[in-house]
């Protein structure tokens, strides 16, 4: 079952994976809003989730992550009910939470990483490449991102790009998020800034190639399979290579701020 949104706009790779699965592993695929599961499905005493008078092995989250998924208490109600059954959720809510700034957050913090890993090369090579993040209870770093609001990013725990808050309004927005207080905090963490070097790429938009300064950001994908707390699953699987105009503060592909791009490898 792949969760979907009301009016889903990214339907055509979604529909290519609907029919990957039936031609070549014989798999139906059925999609859902939020606000049909709740509708329709069950949990059985087995734990076995029921859609439609449909069995359901795998719920596939292509809707679920911003707050505008969830208008109703319907939606966070479809939400629990698959939580508490037996079906293998991509993501569970568990590794959903873990993909937010938050975690980031804490990962970022002396002798965190030690929890989870043993080798002291791999910890030092993987601090390495965090940048400095903070949450806002530290005054130092608020009144720092203040008075030099170019040198950091302020990010909500969102998904997707078009959320994140750059130089004059990081400021404004901490000035204001200081007299809310309480919840209004805790709903960002701070970030250094990264000045990634750009490079002269050619970008085609409308049929029209031009010439313009570019930055790229790689990201791995990672397949993670697990039943309680025994891992069955959990290796690199493939890269997403995402390539924007150096001038533009967004990188979101489907918010229409950057393009799919790859990798060309040299010896340099």
């Amino acid at each position: 079952m792949m969760i979907v949104q009301p009016e889903e706009r990214n339907m055509y790779d979604q529909y290519w994976l609907v029919k990957y699965l039936r031609e070549s592993h014989g798999i139906t695929t059925i999609r859902k809003t939020l606000s049909e599961v709740e509708a329709e499905g069950q949990v059985l005493l087995d734990g076995t989730l029921v859609v439609n008078d449909r069995k359901v092995a795998v719920v596939y989250f292509r809707a679920g992550y911003t707050p505008n998924d969830y208008p109703s208490e319907a939606e966070w109600n479809a939400r629990l009910l698959m939580e508490q059954s037996s079906a293998v959720k991509c993501p569970s809510i568990s590794y959903h939470l873990v993909g937010t700034k938050k975690i980031q957050q804490e990962l970022a913090k002396p002798n965190v990483l030690e929890r989870f890993l043993e080798n002291k090369e791999e910890i030092a090579k993987l601090r390495q490449c965090f940048a400095g993040l903070w949450s806002l209870d530290d005054e130092e770093v608020v009144k720092s991102a203040i008075e030099n609001p170019d040198l950091f990013v302020l990010k909500p725990q969102r998904e997707g790009g078009g959320n994140n808050i750059y130089g004059f309004d990081v400021r404004e927005a901490l000035i204001r998020l200081k007299k809310e207080g309480g919840d209004a905090l805790s709903a960002y963490i701070l970030m250094q800034r990264i000045f990634p070097k750009a490079s002269l790429a050619s970008l085609v938009r409308g049929g029209v190639c031009h010439e313009a300064l570019t930055v790229s950001e790689l990201g791995i994908y990672g397949a993670y399979l697990r039943n309680k707390d025994k891992v069955i699953i959990n290796d690199k699987c493939g890269y997403l290579m995402r390539t924007k105009v150096s001038s533009s503060d967004e990188g979101g592909v489907a918010a229409g701020f950057a393009v799919l791009d790859s990798l060309y490898l040299t010896d340099k």
